[in-house]
C-alpha cells in the first residue's frame, strides 16, 4: 500500500537515475505529481513525460536525464517563510547555486529561487541536484 505518492514518484526517478536507466515509471498519478514533473522538466532534470491510462490511477512514463544526481522528498514537509529558503537550501543542497528545492506555494509549484523572487512562503516537497 502506498501512502505518499509524491515520495514514491521522486524515489522512482532517483532509482532510475542511479541505475542509468532512461525512463522511470511513476504511479499512481496526481495533479501535484504532474506539477512537480513539469517543474523538473522546466529545470531540465527530466525530459518528456507521458500519461499512460491503465484504469488503476494511471502512470507517468518519465524520461530521466543524466543531470539527475539525487532526487529526494523532504520529510516532514516543513512550512517555510519567504525569507527562510537560504537556510533550507544550505541543509539539503550540496552547494550554493547547485540544485533546486521544490516548493508548493499559493502561486503553485515553484523552485525555491522562484519563490524567493515572488516573495512567497510555502511547503517543502523535495529537492533535486
Amino acid at each position: 500500500m502506498q501512502h505518499d505518492t509524491l515520495s514514491d514518484a521522486l524515489s522512482s526517478i532517483n532509482n532510475a537515475a542511479r541505475q542509468d536507466k532512461t525512463h522511470a515509471k511513476v504511479s499512481p498519478t496526481s495533479n501535484l505529481i504532474k506539477n512537480v514533473l513539469l517543474k523538473l522538466q522546466e529545470e531540465e532534470y527530466i525530459g518528456v513525460f507521458e500519461l499512460i491510462e491503465d484504469g488503476k490511477g494511471g502512470k507517468f512514463k518519465v524520461e530521466v536525464e543524466s543531470a539527475v544526481n539525487k532526487c529526494e522528498p523532504i520529510k516532514p514537509n516543513f512550512y517555510v517563510g519567504s525569507d527562510e529558503y537560504t537556510k533550507w537550501a544550505k541543509r539539503y543542497l550540496p552547494a550554493q547555486g547547485f540544485g533546486k528545492i521544490i516548493v508548493t506555494t499559493p502561486e503553485g509549484v515553484l523552485t525555491h529561487d522562484e519563490a524567493v523572487e515572488e516573495n512567497v512562503g510555502g511547503k517543502l516537497l523535495g529537492y533535486v541536484y
